[in-house]
């Protein structure tokens, strides 16, 4: 989350409604149409904004501003989540994390673990292999007309190069015999890969795909959680903020009993780089906070957070709309927007890379390129933009474009996306819709 991500299920549709058929003679621009109220493009345009993420729920960098000005972790967390409260969940409360998805071997790009540090063995046998053993899963693949089946076999070997296992294998789990135990998922692309806890290895018998999912206790997952979403430099009562915020969300997301996982280790869920990615500080963070969430009544907080609220946080419902801008969301009391500032009007992230941003500048031209590329933002020559439709924190939730080939309509999301999408690569993006096409105060 650096952050953050779209929390809530949104139904995908194309915005807007399509092009007029071409004319033989398009409006020139100084006959185009713009309404009252919009805001007319000119010859040149530069977008400005503020702030980096969706901005419902906890500013990273305003907790940090908070911190640095004394307040506690509580504070800083009854400002973001306004009316949740304190409550706690066992500290021995498990969490499934899938780390490898859909990995798809072959005889001669075997799935490759280790067990390092300490022996280990698979769930269910007594046989202890010694540290830094390798096991390396190889399918084979049978097609016929009724369909495809994989076989696989495993092979254990040992630090010396001794094949100490070899034979069929389904879906298993591997365990540490020793608490210093790690396992390494070498298939990773990331060299961020290595776990505490037990592996469990899925299978697939129809395809030669393989899952991995590192199975520990929440506390432990923090550990690589919190000093990934959160620089662990930072003071400590924001890191004990991000500590219950991060346990909040997910243990909302625990799912005991279905699927073979809760969360991914990206930014879908939270971003989790396993043993490699803990800090001392952050750690530390976590067992001061241990098993402490925030609730709302009886039931665990959506716990959103995002990198910069650019001076304001917004309401979820303003945020997580349709792609044209509808909302779709019912308000969640204690996901509630604010301003973010101190009584002397400076905002508590002021401190962050992207408390104000600005794209390069276009020409009018270049703008309408940019989006003339999506069916959803096409609209010919951009003459003007209905940038009127905003959150109580200023941030966009529809914008309408209009141009030579008429209007359409779609959510601050999508134009953001489009535009990200569609600009030069190493032109600078969009970091929020919050933005105008001039400096927002």
């Amino acid at each position: 989350m650096h952050v953050a991500v779209a929390l809530f299920a949104i139904c995908i549709i194309v915005a807007g409604t399509p092009p007029a058929p071409a004319r033989a003679t398009e409006p020139t621009l100084a006959t185009a149409s713009v309404p009252a109220g919009t805001t007319p493009v000119g010859a040149s345009v530069t977008i400005h904004g503020r702030g980096y993420g969706h901005g419902v729920g906890m500013s990273q960098h305003g907790a940090r501003g908070r911190a640095l000005d004394g307040a506690t972790s509580t504070s800083i967390l009854a400002h973001y989540y306004q009316g949740a409260t304190l409550g706690s969940i066992t500290l021995d409360t498990p969490i499934r994390v899938r780390v490898l998805r859909d990995f798809k071997a072959a005889a001669t790009r075997p799935l490759v673990l280790y067990g390092r540090r300490g022996e280990w063995r698979f769930d269910g046998s007594a046989t202890v292999y010694p540290k830094d053993s390798r096991l390396e899963i190889r399918p084979t693949v049978t097609k016929t007309a009724s369909g495809t089946t994989v076989a696989w076999r495993v092979k254990v070997i040992g630090p010396d190069g001794t094949i100490l296992r070899a034979g069929a294998t389904k879906s298993f789990r591997l365990r540490g015999v020793t608490t210093k135990t790690l396992f390494q998922v070498a298939s990773r692309t990331s060299t961020y890969d290595q776990y505490r806890g037990t592996l469990r290895v899925g299978l697939k018998s129809t395809e030669p795909l393989a899952s991995a999912t590192n199975e520990r206790s929440l506390e432990g997952y923090l550990q690589g959680v919190v000093p990934s979403e959160m620089p662990s430099s930072w003071p400590a009562e924001a890191l004990k903020a991000q500590s219950i915020a991060a346990r909040s969300y997910a243990a909302r997301r625990l799912r005991p009993g279905v699927s073979y996982f809760d969360v991914d280790d990206d930014s879908t869920s939270q971003i989790y780089l396993g043993v490699l990615g803990e800090k001392a500080t952050t750690t530390a963070a976590i067992k001061a906070t241990a098993g402490v969430v925030l609730k709302s009544g009886s039931t665990i907080a959506n716990t959103l957070f995002h990198s910069t609220g650019g001076g304001a946080t917004e309401h979820n419902e303003n945020v997580y709309v349709s792609p044209t801008g509808a909302k779709v969301a019912a308000p969640v009391s204690y996901l509630r927007g604010s301003t973010d500032r101190r009584p002397d009007g400076t905002a508590y992230d002021a401190g962050s890379p992207y408390a104000t941003w600005k794209t390069r500048t276009y020409t009018r031209t270049q703008l309408s390129t940019v989006f003339g590329r999506d069916s959803r933002t096409n609209v010919g020559t951009i003459t003007a933009l209905d940038l009127r439709d905003r959150g109580v924190s200023g941030r966009l939730i529809s914008v309408t474009l209009i141009g030579s080939l008429g209007t359409r309509k779609v959510s601050g999301s999508v134009f953001r996306s489009v535009f990200n999408a569609n600009r030069p690569a190493d032109d600078p993006s969009m970091r929020s819709t919050l933005f105008d096409l001039q400096p927002v105060p």
